[in-house]
Order: structure tokens, then sequence, then C-alpha cells
């Protein structure tokens, strides 16, 4: 190097002389461009670099190692200044890198980080870098540079962080009894930025003894079978790890739950529906859902049945008489009821075995009952009505009998059925014969129906409109007509009697003994017959109507697409749709609904039946059915009392007007139940009392029963206006055994009708006194009252005349009244207008002057034979009398013994004194009238009789003497 370098020597020298001497005599513009030009000939290339680099930095380091070196050539080399480098310029804002120069002759350098480098902020950075040489000279003029080289490097990464779960627990629940290919999968992830450190490559479970495994992926298997009665809960910890192998900071928790065997079906219901008279609707699942354990449902159908088959005849309906529905229901009246509740005067069902209390007849194929002539015209004409509840089975033996339920027959002689109800095989049949005086054609005589409900033992309510001829058959409230009709003659006409009966059929003639044929084996209620007219739809409806059923609260809130159809009981509903969510809030709006005030207390069976259609599977999901029951408690049992008066008299005058005594002028009806009182003072030992609360509900009867022997139509009766009973909706009937007012009706209507009852009586004199007793019920007697006797008397006046009139001194009887004060129930008070005083001062001194002269053994014993007389007179007409509120004077010196017992003069003449005494004492201002008197009474008692008015009072008498 040393000799090039002196080789350019003279040469710098020649052209520094030349410049030199220039600029010393030529002036400063001229040296400049020299020195110009001298540079340009001395820098004559630009450094040159490679075209790319490509380098790696570790994060948290500052170098940088590229590839190739950073080394830069200039072509100028060996001169000085232009042959070197003198700095690399990086292009690019804010780079976190610099070059350096190391060695300017050989143009090597170096790029390193100007701060730390962090990965996970950038991975590889991309910029320009350029080479300097040193210019001309020490001032680094006229310098060149090279080209624009890229560099791309790259940002090595340090496995810095640990791996983190996504989430800090995990659960899932798994089924016993499966093994799962993956029961739920775990998730961790790697703030690191290279692939090697920021990817998971294995997780692990770190709870030793578990029956799970863990795949790379972290997805979770069991490894066994699990049991729910083992184990209903499993805790593991799991980790994972990153390719560098870096475990993760904090373990995850999972939670595996096991949960028995999934079985299709309604959940959370219970079994027993506890239902409180008068509750209204009561949701019956309010709760209920279902799981269908995951299976793929498109639709499903619910129906919910309510079985009530067992209770009554068929379900809970009104149990008054089959009178008092029919007019509850408006039907026409003149109904004429066949199987009545037994009593006097309908004693041919008295024989007939009943199943409970609500009148329903049981006929085991034996038995049957007459009909007495009268009851059933004779000629039911073209119109009438038929109806009946029926629960029948399937007839024992291969060609089954007629089974009679209803036949009217000759009675005698022959054996032909003018109209007959039958079942046949299964078959409802009708028959008809017409007499030849009202049709002589061939005529339809026989109508035929075949159901299937006929023989399903169940109750089912039957209605036969006849409009000959055409017959129509009502079937619970749906109309059927006969699939067979058959023609026959009419029957020639006779002078035979006829025989109606219910349950078999009359067999009257051609067998050695009449007797009963084709016996009915079922049950029977409320037959009955309406001859004249037909029933309409609306009442027969009303009729057969359950009080109780199934009801949905708010048909609004059903929800989109849910079907549901009621049959016309309410006993059944059908429910369908596609969604389950739909479908289980539609089920839990299904409620049970009793509208009786007293309902018959009992189990309903609830049953609820599931079809569920899948999308498109052969196999689907079966559901099984639920299987409840609704319990209606017993209703609080009303006590119903009659109050009133229960023992008056009146004058005969009154049983002998046409207006008659008023029987129950004062009656009260009223209800009450037991209510516990609330609880006081535990510390209280005495017993709480119940308290009575007054109940407002219905009657359907009231009877008045005549005790002592029936009514003397001759001489007496009971009598109400009619008009009391149609204003109110109520019907009554009259016989010698009493009166009976029935229909459903209200406390209120039973008190008003029978506040009219009228007794007349046109012979009071033979008439003593009449007792009746009084009773009513509710719903054909479930519910009766006590019985109210009442005992009603005639007010005797016994009148004997005096030869002598001596009129100014008789005084006659008060008139008496009876006076009832409602709020005792016991005791009756009564009053009677009390004559003056003056008046009561005259009859007691009257009475004791005629002692005083009259009093005499003979006179006596006289007097005792006929106060004997009246006392039996008195026995016989049964009077009775109170006389708590009655002023009576009695003479206390007059003194009677008992026959065969004997009087003494002595004791009549100490007595006379006696009275002597009083009299002088108390009547010392007498005047001759007084004596006058006393000779007039005394000239009676020597043999003239006087006149005496005698009132009896029990066993006691007044005599007023004139």
């Amino acid at each position: 190097m040393l000799p090039g370098r002196l080789c350019w020597v003279p040469l710098l020298l020649a052209l520094g002389v030349g410049s030199g001497s220039g600029s010393s005599g030529g002036g400063g513009g001229g040296g400049s461009r020299r020195r110009r030009l001298l540079a340009a000939k001395v820098n004559k290339h630009k450094p040159w670099i490679e075209t790319s680099y490509h380098g790696v930095i570790t994060e948290n380091n500052d170098t940088v190692i590229l590839d190739p070196p950073l080394v830069a050539l200039d072509k100028d080399a060996p001169v000085p200044f232009a042959g070197e480098i003198c700095a690399f310029k990086i292009h690019g804002q804010e780079l976190p890198f610099e070059a350096v120069v190391l060695n300017k002759t050989s143009g090597e350098g170096r790029l390193r980080a100007k701060s730390p480098i962090d990965c996970e902020l950038q991975k590889e950075y991309t910029f320009i870098i350029q080479a300097y040489d040193c210019g001309a000279g020490p001032r680094e003029t006229a310098w060149k540079k090279s080209h624009k080289a890229v560099v791309h490097i790259q940002v090595k990464d340090v496995n810095e962080f640990a791996p983190t779960f996504k989430e800090p627990a995990y659960k899932a629940v798994v089924t016993e009894g499966k093994i799962y290919d993956s029961i739920l999968q775990v998730e961790a992830a790697d703030e690191d930025c290279s692939p090697q450190y920021s990817q998971i490559c294995n997780y692990e479970i770190v709870t030793a003894d578990v029956p799970f495994a863990i795949d790379r992926n972290g997805n979770i298997r069991n490894t066994e079978k699990l049991s729910y009665d083992k184990q209903h809960q499993y805790e593991i910890l799991v980790t994972a790890y990153d390719c560098g192998q870096k475990p993760a900071a904090q373990d995850t928790l999972v939670q595996v739950d096991v949960k028995p065997v999934c079985k299709p079906g309604w959940q959370d219901w219970t079994k027993r529906i506890e239902y409180q008279p008068g509750s209204g609707s009561v949701p019956l699942f309010p709760s209920i859902h279902l799981e269908t354990c995951d299976g793929a449902v498109s639709s499903i159908q619910i129906t919910t049945e309510l079985q009530t088959n067992y209770i009554g005849k068929g379900c809970d309906r009104e149990t008054y008489s089959e009178k008092s529905l029919q007019k509850l229901c408006g039907a026409s009246s003149g109904i004429i009821d066949l199987l009545p509740s037994p009593s006097t005067t309908t004693n041919w069902t008295a024989g007939l075995l009943v199943d409970s209390s609500e009148m329903i007849f049981r006929f085991d194929g034996r038995q049957g009952a007459k009909i007495p002539d009268g009851i059933v015209p004779k000629n039911l004409t073209d119109q009438f009505t038929i109806t009946m509840w029926m629960k029948h089975g399937p007839s024992p033996g291969v060609r089954a009998e007629k089974e009679t339920i209803l036949c009217n027959s000759d009675k005698t002689e022959m054996n032909r059925h003018h109209y007959a109800l039958y079942v046949h095989n299964c078959r409802l049949v009708f028959l008809l014969r017409k007499d030849f005086d009202q049709a002589d054609t061939f005529r339809p005589a026989e109508f035929h129906w075949k159901l299937d409900q006929i023989c399903d033992k169940e109750w089912h309510y039957y209605v036969i409109n006849v409009e000959f001829p055409v017959v129509t058959l009502y079937m619970d409230g749906a109309t059927y007509e006969p699939y067979l009709v058959t023609n026959d003659w009419p029957i020639h006409p006779s002078h035979i009697a006829m025989q109606l009966t219910v349950g078999a059929c009359w067999q009257g003639g051609e067998v050695a003994k009449p007797r009963f044929a084709q016996f009915f084996h079922g049950s029977l209620a409320s037959l009955t017959i309406r001859p004249g007219k037909m029933e309409s739809q609306k009442v027969i409806s009303c009729l057969q109507a359950c009080k109780e059923g199934l009801d949905i609260n708010s048909l609004e809130s059903l929800g989109r697409g849910i079907k549901y159809h009621f049959n016309p009981s309410q006993s059944v509903l059908v429910m369908e749709g596609d969604d389950i969510g739909n479908i289980n809030r539609a089920l839990q709006k299904v409620s049970y609904i009793n509208s009786r005030q007293f309902p018959t207390a009992g189990v309903r069976r609830l049953k609820v039946s599931s079809e569920v259609q899948c999308f498109g599977e052969d196999v689907c999901i079966s559901i099984p059915d639920v299987d409840a029951y609704v319990m209606v408690l017993q209703a609080v049992e009303p006590q119903i009392t009659l109050r009133g008066t229960d023992r008056f008299w009146r004058p005969a005058a009154q049983f002998e007007s046409a207006r008659g005594v008023l029987l129950f002028p004062d009656i009260k009806i009223v209800s009450t139940f037991a209510k516990a009182e609330a609880p006081g003072d535990l510390k209280t030992t005495a017993p709480k009392s119940a308290v009575l609360d007054e109940m407002l509900h219905n009657l359907d009867f009231c009877d008045i029963l005549v005790l002592d022997g029936d009514l003397d139509p001759r001489q007496e009766c009971l009598e109400l206006n009619h008009s009391e009973l149609h204003q109110r909706h109520l019907d009554a009937t009259n016989s010698t055994a009493g009166y009976s007012i029935y229909g459903v009706g209200s406390l209120s209507r039973y008190e008003q009708v029978l506040h009219h009852i009228r007794y007349r009586n046109w012979r009071p004199a033979s008439l003593g006194a009449r007792r009746f007793r009084l009773k009513c019920s509710e719903l054909n007697g479930r519910y009766t009252s006590n019985e109210f006797n009442l005992e009603v008397s005639v007010l005797h006046e016994v009148r004997v005349s005096d030869e002598e009139h001596v009129n100014h001194l008789i005084v006659q009887p008060p008139f008496l009244q009876s006076v009832h004060h409602p709020e005792s129930r016991s005791s009756i008070q009564r009053s009677a207008v009390v004559p003056s005083i003056a008046t009561v001062v005259i009859i007691i001194s009257v009475c004791m002057l005629v002692f005083v002269v009259a009093m005499g053994v003979y006179r006596v014993r006289v007097a005792h034979q006929h106060f004997t007389q009246e006392t039996e007179a008195a026995k016989e007409a049964e009077m009775d009398w109170d006389d708590s509120a009655l002023t009576i004077t009695v003479n206390p010196m007059e003194k009677h013994e008992e026959p065969g017992r004997g009087e003494d003069e002595t004791e009549d003449e100490e007595e006379e004194e006696e009275v002597e005494e009083d009299l002088s004492s108390s009547s010392s201002d007498s005047d001759d009238s007084d004596e006058e008197e006393e000779e007039g009474l005394g000239r009676g008692r020597r043999g003239q009789s006087g006149a005496r008015f005698c009132l009896h009072i029990y066993k006691e008498k007044v005599c007023r003497i004139g």
C-alpha cells in the first residue's frame, strides 16, 4: 500500500501547486472550481452494498444477525476518504434500529437495536439502508451514497409467557351408564408470538384416580361408565403445556355432574291435587314440563282425561229430584217421574234396589215395578218424550233376551205390547203400536239404534223424542237417527186394561199365572215420560250437563301454534303443538272446576297421554302417561233450622172462615255452618266453641205432614193459593196426609210460601187440636232441617143460660190473642186484654157474696159434678193454654173434692165464717143493694140455677155467676 500511495503524491502535488498558483494569482472563485474538479477526479465511484439483507434479532436483545453481513465497498479505494465508508443510513420513521460503521477502510458495519425488541408487539421489520463514503476530504464533502438496499429483520421469540385457560371453570352434565367420546372441551391460549411457544401442544389431568382422560385438543372423555348411585359429581383439575413445554400458570377446574338415565316423560307434577269446594278453577299441573332426553320432536299431542264415570251418573251433577231438575232447566210441565223416591204416594219403587242416595235404581234381572193406574195417561198422543239415565253392560248369553226398560202391555187375557223400550243385543229398541182407532195402515212400529255406548258399562243420558212417525234419539246431547225401522199393523181394539211396568214387562195373558218377563240388567235413574210434548235440545243439554270438568285458565295466553278441543262434557281436553315450550305452558294452564255448592266428595282420576312425532325418524321417543287424581274435599255441611211459633189457639170462627188459619205466619228458615273460632291465647285451657256462620243456599222441598191421623176431607183441608207458588217458581202437591212444596228455590222463597199455608175446618166444635210437622230438604234429602212440630187448638166458649136473667152481673171473658216473640225459640208468650180495675173489684165482690150465701154440701156436690163433666169435655178437646201472661181471678174459698172423698159441713161453715169476716173487713161500705143481691143469690141456691160462664184452662176453672 505504501508504494501505491507514494505514486499519487507527485500527481497530487502537481495538482496542488497548480491550484495554489492559480489561487494566488487568479482569485478565490477559480480555486473552488479547481477543488471540485480535483475531488471529482478523486471520488469517482459510489459505495456498493448488497441489494437486500435478512436479519434475525432475539427479543430483549440488541444484536441483529444479518445475512449477508453488512459490508460496503467502494472502487475508489485505496484513495483516502473517497475509498472509505463513513456511514450507513436507515430510512424509516421511528425504527428501533441503527447501523454503525465498524471499519471505514473495509466498509464493515453492524445493525443493532436502539431499544429492547418485543416480539409480541412486532414480529418483523422491513426498511431501507444506504452506505455513504467519506467524500473527497476530511470534511466529508462531495460524498457519495450507495443504492438502496432492503433489510428484512425477523424478531426471534422467547418463551416468556405460560398458557392460560379461557374459562376459570368448566361444567358438564352426563347421563349414567354411557361412554362419551367427548364430554366437554377445555381450551388454553399462550401470549407468545411464535408458533413454537404460542401453541398449546398438550393437556393433562392433574387430579389422580378419576375415570376421565383428555387428549391434545382438550377433549375430556370418561374412561368407564359412570353411576349416579356411586357418585353424583366429579371435580378434576386440568393443566396445559405450550410447545416449549411450559405449563399453565393456573390449573382449571372441571365439574362433571352425573344424572340418572334420562327417561322421556313429564316432570315436576304431583299425583294428588286437593280441591276445596268453592275454589273455582284450580290448576292441575302448574309446574309440569316435558323431558325429551334430547330427542328431536317435531310435534306432540296431549290428551287430558278426567275420569268421573264412578261418580254419580258419570260425573258430578246436581242431585235434586228429577222434577226439580226439569224445572231448573226450563222443561215443560206435565213430566211424570216413573222412578221417584219411595214415599207414601209413590210407593211402587219401595221394593227396588237402590245404589246410592241419588236415587239410582239397580235391576239385577229378577225384579220389576208396576206403575199404578192413573199415573200415566193411556193415550200418549203422537207427541211425547221419554228420558232416562242408563248404565248397561253386555247381555249375558250368546243370544240374549230382551231387557225391558219400560213396557206397557195387556194386564190380563192377552200379551200385547202397546209401547216398550228395551235393550236387545246391545241395541236400543223402541216399540210403538198404534190402535186401529188411531190408524188402520201398515205403519212404523219398531225403531232400532246400534250404539257402542249401550253396553260400555258407563252412564249415559238418553232422550227419545216421539213425533210419530218420526222418532229421534239423543244420547249425551248428540242426535242419532234409527238405523232400522220396521213396520207393523195397528193393534185391534179391546177393553183389556193395560199395565205399565219398569225393569220388566208384565205378561198377563197366554201364561198359567201372570208374571214379569224380559228382566232388565243394569242401572236406571230419572226415568220420566212427558205426554203430549217433545223436549227441546237446550233442555236436553241442560239435563245431562256436568257440574265438574276441565278448564283452561286464560285462553289468550296459550301461545301460538297451540290447538285445543274439549268434548261436550269437558271431561276430555286435546291439545296439539310443535313447540315443547308452548306445550309445557299450555298444560300448566289446564285446571279442574266444580260449580256445585256442595260437590260430591271423593277421588276424580286424571290421565295425561302423549303422542310424539319426530323428524323423519322411524323410532321416536315414547312418553309414559301421567296418572294423578283430584281429591274433592268434603263441603261444609249446612245445618238447616226451622224456627217459629209451635203452639197457638184461635177462635172457632177463624177455622170456619174462607181464609182459615195461617199455620206458619212467622216461620224462619236459617242455614248455618260451624266455623272454628280463631285460636286465642294458648295459655287458656278452656276449649274454643264453634262459631255459627250463616250460609245461603237453595232448598228443593218442604213437607208438611199431618200427625195423629190424616185430614178428613169432609170437614178440613190445607190450602195455598197457586199464585204464591207460580210467582216463586215452585210447585206443590196436596193430599190428606199433608202438603208438599217442591222445586229449587232460595230459603226466602220457601219462607214466603210457608207464610201463606192455611188450615181450614168447617166443624171446629168437634176439634180439640191439630198437630203438624214441617221438614225441609236440600239436594233431595242430602241435607235436612230439624222437624218443626206445630200444634194449633180451637178456643172454645161454653155458655149455660139462667132462668133468671141477671145479665147485668155477667162479665164477658176477655179476648185472647197469641203473641210470638221471635227472639225466643222454645217459649211462647201470650198476652190477654185485662179488664178494668172496677170490673175486677165487682167480680171479686160478687163471687165472695155468692159463695158465702150459696155454700153448702148439696150445692158443692152439684157444682163438683158439673165441673167433672166439663173437665172431661175439655180433655176430649185437648185444649192447651199458656197462662203465664193471663190474669185470672179465682175464688180461693171454693174447694172441691174428688168423688168418694166427701165434704164436711163443719169445714164449709168455717169457710163461710172466714169469708164473712173478710167481707166485713173489706166491704164495710156495702149498701142495701148488696143485701138484695144476697137474697137473690140465696133464692138461686135454694133451687134456682144462675147464669154461669166457664172457661176451662188445663184443669182449672173460672166461673162467673149472675
